[in-house]
């Protein structure tokens, strides 16, 4: 049974969450549209653009992405702590950029006198205005509707672009984070249209690694992924740790995409088995069992529900929103 969406999105829980949409017409998102022989690789361009651009006005980060031929991922993460930090002020330069706005509002800009009731009216407007700026159904609503309207009108159609309502994951706890991350890295890989993270055209991981190889160049000296540091990572990106530091995102730079790169090998050469030795350190520090991640990072999306952690955590957190269980417990 379908859940409603205020009970698979709880922020005291976790600020990270998996997103997914998926489009509806046979018609194809993005890429080579078999069926009328047009390609649509444009509009990826659309699609990324509109995530970042929206990502500056939210206070929503990206910190995985992967954009496929009919559908399209996004790790995000919420700050609600910078939120409530914004000025009045900001929240409503924020708002314009997306709306119209309140006529109410543009007087308070413009610096009008305004009454007791509407300077009341005002502050209500511009709570509500913050409350959503840090909203995942808010952020993808902006990002869905926009690449529908400009999809619809290059077709010269109407009616519904997307399958509908976009699907989320709740993720919990680092693996749940470290494992989603290379699921949504790994697509193109896993759907056979990449051999390697730098074919994998419009994912985050290649985006990461383009910095880093840049980086490497200008810097005209070889290192390994361990010598990463904060400014050889994407800015439009949530940047990994460079050490066991608190961060955003709580993960090792320099070990995430050396554990995705083994990764994509084991997926491109078919391994069914791997040698223990060859095992990432990033598998020990973790306490990950090697059959448990290749097959997360193959069925990450149908191994869990609209929650994804440890056995622990989501009967923890199923037990605080009153459910026995959520799917992956067992």
């Amino acid at each position: 049974m379908a859940r409603a969406r205020n009970s698979q999105i709880d922020l005291s829980a976790t600020p990270f969450y998996h997103v997914i949409n998926r489009c509806v017409r046979r018609c194809y998102l993005c890429g080579e549209d078999f069926y009328s022989g047009k390609n649509y690789d444009h509009r990826r361009k659309w699609l990324l653009k509109r995530i970042k651009f929206l990502s500056t006005v939210f206070s929503i980060d990206i910190a995985a992405y992967a954009i496929m031929s009919n559908h399209y991922h996004l790790v995000i993460h919420v700050d609600t702590a910078r939120a409530i930090k914004w000025s009045d002020d900001e929240i409503v330069s924020r708002w314009y950029q997306l709306f119209k706005g309140n006529p109410l509002v543009d007087n308070y800009k413009l610096g009008d006198k305004l009454s007791a009731a509407q300077s009341k009216a005002v502050t209500k407007i511009i709570s509500i205005w913050r409350t959503r700026l840090y909203d995942i159904s808010w952020f993808m609503k902006c990002l869905n509707e926009y690449i529908a309207r400009a999809a619809n009108k290059e077709d010269q159609c109407t009616g519904k672009f997307w399958e509908g309502r976009f699907k989320s994951q709740a993720l919990l706890d680092d693996i749940a984070l470290l494992s989603c991350m290379a699921y949504v890295d790994l697509n193109p890989i896993r759907a056979h249209i990449a051999d390697s993270l730098e074919t994998s055209d419009f994912t985050s991981i290649q985006e990461r690694l383009v910095q880093y190889r840049s980086h490497q160049k200008f810097s005209q000296r070889k290192s390994s992924y361990s010598d990463i540091n904060i400014c050889q990572q994407p800015s439009t990106l949530l940047p990994l740790s460079t050490q066991y530091l608190s961060s955003e995102i709580p993960l090792i730079i320099g070990e995430y995409l050396a554990l995705v790169d083994w990764s994509s090998r084991c997926i491109v050469k078919s391994k069914q088995g791997v040698e223990d030795n060859n095992l990432p350190d990033i598998f020990s520090k973790m306490a990950i069992e090697l059959d448990d991640w290749l097959e997360t990072i193959r069925n990450f999306r149908r191994q869990y529900g609209s929650f994804a952690g440890s056995k622990q955590t989501l009967l923890r957190c199923a037990h605080a929103h009153g459910h026995e269980w959520y799917k992956g417990v067992g």
